[in-house]
């Protein structure tokens, strides 16, 4: 990019704080841009839960089909090196993050995510990657309060 030109891609929201949130966006954004089978988010998946990682690996790739499969829109995804996020990478965070505690307001926020009201699989994605990361000492609570 040129001096002086503005980026399309919009950053409102900065990064969330604490690991297993970072580590979640992370993960997220390399399968978005590299595919699931990224060996950079596998590597930083096993590096954050040693030998329990296939659990939330497995499932962080599955969420990522679900959500590709069921969209009706383009998601934004910001490159893994920014230090800020997309309005769509904050309102799928908000959704992991709300996903075991309110379903019905995570499952508005997917819905808003993708484009369309066939949000149940991606939601029930979501809680399962939310209960994996806490069961194992990195819960996904990230902008519970908004």
């Amino acid at each position: 990019m040129a001096y002086g030109e503005t980026s399309p891609l919009d950053l409102p929201r900065p990064i969330p704080g604490g690991y297993g949130n970072r580590l979640f966006l992370f993960v997220m954004r390399r399968m978005a841009s590299a595919g699931v089978n990224d060996a950079h988010a596998a590597n930083a998946v096993l590096g954050a839960f040693g030998r329990s990682y296939r659990r939330p690996l497995v499932l962080m790739r599955a969420m990522m089909l679900e959500l590709a499969r069921a969209s009706s829109r383009k998601i934004m995804v910001a490159p893994c090196c920014c230090a800020r996020m997309t309005a769509d990478e904050a309102l799928m965070m908000q959704a992991t993050g709300a996903a075991l505690r309110d379903p019905n307001a995570a499952y508005d926020q997917v819905s808003e995510l993708l484009g369309n009201d066939h949000a149940l699989g991606a939601l029930t994605c979501l809680q399962a990657v939310a209960q994996a990361h806490s069961d194992l000492g990195r819960p996904l609570d990230i902008y519970a309060a908004g």
